[in-house]
């Protein structure tokens, strides 16, 4: 209890310092479309982390800014390690700063990209100073992962959180937390993309209709089915987001194509609404399907051992005085990814509100206290 109680009244003491760092990382944009960008945020990232004498590797990507990985210089050999994750990368574009400026108001910090996430990256930055400036000693080894491609599916990462997750005793992803409470994430919807072309046959639609085959047509019934193959009771939701096809009002459309978004709760469901997907047929004679895609990210399901990591979680938090509550996200991340191979708990960020909205904010005072969480949750032991 008083471990607890000298780290949040550190923390505190550094709430103006933490807010103006944050600040910072805000005023930087970091699209993720734009490496340039993404380089620049990195760059002042590993500048912190070697401030805490931390080994430093920066592996840009061939289509992203890539990923800063840290790990503490000085370290125990075959020592358990933990996994701190982060992501710099935001859905805003570069000139949005002009439009959403970085404003404290009230209770609130709003700009893009406050919430989710560069608050967490903020806490990983100070947990870890909370821990050195308190001479304290974290049993499991830190190892840090903040990549710049997760709001785009984290295509070129996650290869790299797959290989660390595999040696993780647990992982801590600094997502933003659920509702203005702040719900812990202990569960998330797994994320599947499909697309569906149909291919048909072109004819004039005046002259000789009747020597075509519509695709479009087609594919109005294969979307009727996508339809039906929702579940909401069970958390299946299949939507079909895009739509294309045809050349002319004057053919019969050759090709259309649709693109599908699939959500499920847990491996099982994935497995059951893909075969269907798969399995789809023709309804018009002489039509060719192709069906693409899968469940990219696995759902991250509330097993055994992430429930575990959330009662630690509980347990830490009474000590700091806060009560935590736990929910489940209808979307993805990269905790979806670590929760296949190690414990997992995520949306450990700062509340607030306004992911990927132009309201987006964080409580600013609740800053200090959800670093003093993760850092208490980095002096677990492994058996705790």
């Amino acid at each position: 209890m008083k471990e607890a109680a000298s780290i949040l009244e550190y923390l505190r003491a550094e709430a103006n310092e933490m807010q103006a760092f944050l600040k910072e990382l805000v005023s930087i944009e970091t699209p993720s479309s734009s490496a340039e960008a993404q380089l620049t945020i990195l760059h002042r990232l590993e500048t912190e982390f070697q401030k805490l004498d931390y080994y430093t590797f920066l592996m840009p990507g061939n289509k992203t800014g890539g990923y800063l990985y840290a790990r503490p210089e000085k370290r125990i050999k075959n020592n358990a390690i933990q996994l701190l994750l982060g992501h710099c990368d935001t859905v805003w574009k570069t000139t949005t700063l002009k439009e959403m400026p970085v404003v404290k108001r009230e209770d609130k910090m709003r700009g893009p990209g406050v919430y989710d996430m560069k608050a967490g990256i903020t806490q990983i930055i100070y947990a870890l100073k909370a821990i050195r400036e308190n001479n304290l000693e974290a049993p499991m080894t830190p190892v840090v992962l903040i990549n710049s491609d997760e709001e785009i599916g984290s295509i070129e990462s996650t290869s790299t959180i797959k290989k660390l997750a595999k040696i993780a005793d647990r992982a801590y992803v600094m997502e933003p937390p659920l509702g203005l409470n702040g719900k812990l994430k202990t569960a998330r919807k797994g994320l599947g993309r499909f697309t569906i072309t149909v291919h048909g046959k072109a004819a004039h639609a005046g002259l000789d209709p009747g020597k075509g085959i519509n695709a479009i047509v087609e594919l109005s019934h294969q979307i009727q089915e996508l339809h039906a193959m929702n579940d909401f009771e069970k958390g299946i939701t299949v939507n079909i987001g895009t739509i294309q096809g045809g050349v002319s009002p004057n053919v019969v459309a050759p090709e259309s194509k649709a693109v599908i978004d699939v959500r499920v709760e847990n491996i099982k469901d994935g497995d059951f609404i893909s075969e269907k997907i798969y399995n789809l047929k023709p309804h018009l004679p002489n039509i060719k399907l192709v069906i693409e895609g899968g469940i990219g990210r696995p759902p991250m399901e509330a097993n055994e051992r992430n429930q575990k990591l959330w009662e630690l979680a509980q347990t830490k938090a009474l000590l700091l005085g806060l009560e935590l509550s736990q929910g489940m996200a209808g979307g993805g991340s990269d905790g979806n990814t670590t929760s296949t191979y190690t414990a997992t708990l995520d949306g450990l960020g700062t509340p607030g509100d306004g992911a990927h909205a132009n309201h987006e904010f964080i409580f600013y005072d609740k800053l200090p206290e959800r670093t003093a969480l993760l850092t208490l949750l980095m002096l677990a032991t492994p058996d705790d």
